[in-house]
């Protein structure tokens, strides 16, 4: 199943700790918040990607099938 990262908006705080935990699919605005790729993340990166979601501080990163 393919799955891809989102952002909840209204609870992400700009902590900028996704970025730093993934880097190879998000980068940080100049605010500190997530630009994230919209593409489906490969199955080599899903172990970094649910990383991320684990250890986001605001508990606002998702990762859900598309």
């Amino acid at each position: 199943m393919s799955k891809a990262l989102r952002v909840d908006w209204v609870g992400c705080d700009g902590h900028g700790v996704c970025a730093e935990l993934f880097p190879e699919w998000i980068r940080l605005d100049d605010w500190g918040y997530p630009i994230i790729r919209k593409e489906i993340v490969p199955p080599e990166l899903l172990e970094h990607a649910r990383w991320a979601v684990a250890n986001c501080p605001a508990l606002a990163l998702q990762l859900r099938a598309d």
